[in-house]
């Protein structure tokens, strides 16, 4: 097999209200800490959780609807890809991985809602619905 492939499947929960960026071009990016959770015995037959902690990246259409319906606390579903960059602050080099996340469904609504880059479903929210 040739080539390779950069897919991430996560459920979990946000761990705190969406971050949201508006661009010059009006264009905007999202940013939101996900929690995910396993739960295991220890060798001595204790339980035991084990959270980890992504950092999510939503940008454009999947930005807006981020921003208006995603709070702490809800249980998602998204796939992406995973993506790592570095920077200097203050003479460090930094690095950070982060999912670009490019389909969401929201697990905690009524009806589950699924969007993806680009081309939102019929029912979700229109252009018109999304505050400038």
């Amino acid at each position: 097999m040739s080539g390779s492939v950069n897919r991430v499947i996560l459920v979990g929960n946000l761990g705190k209200d969406p971050e949201v960026r508006e661009f010059p071009d009006g264009t905007k990016q999202a940013k939101v800490s996900l929690a995910t959770s396993e739960s295991y015995k220890n060798k001595n037959g204790e339980p035991v959780e084990s959270t980890e902690w992504h950092n999510l990246v939503f940008r454009r259409r999947l930005a807006e609807i981020v921003q208006l319906y995603l709070k702490k606390g809800h249980k998602i579903y998204v796939e992406g890809r995973i993506k790592s960059r570095s920077w200097e602050q203050d003479g460090q080099k930094r690095y950070t991985t982060e999912i670009e996340v490019d389909q969401l469904t929201m697990l905690e609504s009524k009806k589950t809602d699924s969007y993806s880059q680009g081309t939102p479903p019929s029912g979700s929210p229109t252009e018109h619905d999304v505050p400038i």
